[in-house]
């Protein structure tokens, strides 16, 4: 199993940014607008569309807010066999930090997946400081 740990630092106080991670219905428009082109909510469920037209479904695990954490796990893949996700924000100095691991298979799919990972780390720090 391949274990993919990204992290980004935020101009922006951990509530702030929690309030927009936790709201995991939106996504596209909240955290990562252009990577993400579309978010539809189903009860305890997400599909996202990324903007080269992958789709994914992914099962929403916890909402955590006492530790301000994220689990989801994407279900029905092509391109993976098991997908666990977490993204957790934490204090980092007078701003925020988002730390994002994935647990994926197979493990020749890690490239691909942090790349993924390294375009929303991205997005994330350009929508939460704009």
């Amino acid at each position: 199993m391949a274990t993919i740990t990204k992290s980004v630092d935020v101009a922006l106080a951990p509530g702030p940014v929690w309030d927009a991670v936790r709201d995991w219905g939106h996504v596209h428009q909240r955290l990562c607008p252009g990577v993400l082109t579309d978010c539809q909510v189903e009860e305890g469920a997400r599909t996202v569309t990324f903007a080269n037209g992958l789709v994914a479904r992914e099962l929403i695990v916890t909402v955590d807010d006492g530790t301000r954490r994220l689990v989801w796990s994407v279900v029905g893949s092509a391109l993976l066999t098991h997908h666990n996700g977490a993204m957790q924000v934490l204090a980092q100095g007078q701003g925020g930090r988002i730390v994002w691991t994935a647990d994926i298979l197979p493990h020749d799919a890690a490239e691909r997946v942090a790349g993924f990972m390294d375009l929303g780390c991205a997005a994330m720090k350009t929508t939460l400081e704009g």
